[in-house]
Parts: C-alpha cells; structure tokens; sequence
C-alpha cells in the first residue's frame, strides 16, 4: 500500500527505502576494485559514462602495469590518454588523475594512508579544489577508497528522492546527503547479499568491498550500491518500472509513477 503524501518525515521514508532494499537484495559489495588506488582511478573514471566503459580502461591500465601510484605518476600523459580512453573524456581525466597524484605527492608524499588518516571534514575540503573533483567524486573516494562514513549522492540518489517526494529534484547535493546520513545513522546494518537475485547492483566480493569500516561507513557504502540496482533496473529515466520495484509501496498517494 503505498503511503500518503506527508504521512512520515523524510528520514522515516530513508530508512524504509534502505530496509526494503537491504532485505531484498542484501549486500552489494561495492567498491568493486583490488587497491585503494584502484577506487581513486575508478572515481575519476566513472565520471559522465557508465561503468562497463570504465572496467574496459582499468584493464588496460592494470595490463601495463600502471593501476598503482607510481604507474600514474611515471606514464606519459599521451599513453594514459590511449589507455583510458574507453571511459570518455580521456583527455580531461587523463590530466585529472595526473593532478591528484600531484596533490598525493606534495600534501602526503605519495601515501594514501596518510591521506586518508586526514579528519574527514578536512580531506574533503582538499579534494574538492582539485580540478574535476566535485561533491560526488570527492565523497566516493572518500567512502569507497578510505572508508570515511560520508554518504554518496549520485543521479539514481536525486531521482529516486524526487520520485517519491522526499526532496524536490532542485535540492542542493547537500542537502541530500545530510538527509541521507540522518537517516541512515540508526538504521540495522543488513549484510547477506544473494548473487543469484535479479534486481540489485551486487558484485562479486572484492579486497576493496571487503575491506574494514565502521558499521555506519558499511550502511552508506550500501545504501548506494542498493540505490543504484534500483536507478538501473526500475527507477529508470523516461520509462521507470514502479509496478516491477520493490519500492512500490512506498510512494507517496499522489498518483506519482516512480521506482
């Protein structure tokens, strides 16, 4: 049955989504990757293309031996260009993951465990005035690669928020996130994932999706993996399948179709 509009508050509605979803499909293992590293490059990436173009450049990279600091640091700009050209905007995130390592090597000399031992608050701030790093690559480096709890806002995020009238589709990222992190903060953690299951964005297990974290960093790596299987598979843009999502009963009574 779905629920009223203003029936309950925002953050009851995001706890609901994440129970629902966390029961349905279990853990995602997200951040597919083998290294810390690997999740930094993947978020650069990832950035205006979908993932199986960004898997295609990391095999490249990691066939030529570069998917590690050192390789970015030593290859020629115009071979990274070659490699990672799958993923679209080669050039602009060429020069981008050139630009981090930069900063890696000048703030922390060339160690992401000390980067990532930084106060979160902190980190992000320098992230953020690197060139090409927004709020949501900033966030996935920080959540996927360093295990900080920051919570990920991504377009299935904003779609699904809008969709079920929990924030209007104009809310600022982060007044999003915020949201999400208040809500998610007294949530069960949910861990069995069933690979075997339709619907979700569970990945085989990895070193990265394995890793150590808090179980608050663990409930935010979910909620996005879970987020996206539903913006993938139901949510969709111009012909969502609400009848299909294990969403449906909890949109709000306003004749609004969503997943």
């Amino acid at each position: 049955m779905a629920i009223r509009a203003r029936e309950v508050s925002p953050e009851v509605h995001v706890a609901a989504i994440y129970t629902t979803l966390a029961t349905a499909w279990g853990r995602q293992h997200w951040w597919p990757a083998r290294s810390r590293f690997e999740v930094v490059v993947g978020a650069f990436l990832t950035q205006n293309t979908n993932w199986l173009n960004v898997e295609t450049a990391l095999r490249k990279l990691r066939s030529a031996k570069l998917l590690n600091v050192d390789g970015i640091r030593q290859v020629p700009l115009r071979q990274l260009e070659r490699l990672i050209r799958s993923s679209g905007y080669f050039r602009q995130k060429a020069k981008r993951l050139k630009n981090f390592v930069r900063f890696l090597d000048e703030s922390y000399g060339g160690m992401l465990s000390r980067m990532f031992a930084q106060p979160t608050s902190h980190l992000r701030e320098q992230l953020l005035s690197l060139n090409g790093v927004g709020p949501e690559t900033a966030d996935s480096i920080l959540l996927y690669a360093g295990q900080h709890p920051i919570f990920v806002v991504d377009a299935y995020t904003r779609r699904i928020t809008a969709r079920h009238e929990i924030l209007p589709a104009s809310a600022e990222y982060e007044e999003v996130r915020v949201l999400f992190e208040r809500a998610l903060s007294e949530v069960e953690l949910i861990q069995e994932c069933d690979a075997a299951q339709t619907g979700g964005a569970c990945h085989s297990p990895s070193p990265m999706s394995l890793a150590s974290r808090t179980p608050l960093a663990q409930i935010y790596n979910e909620m996005h993996g879970l987020i996206v299987g539903v913006g993938k598979n139901f949510c969709l843009k111009s012909a969502p399948r609400c009848e299909m999502c294990p969403l449906l009963h909890l949109l709000v009574s306003t004749g609004t179709q969503a997943g």
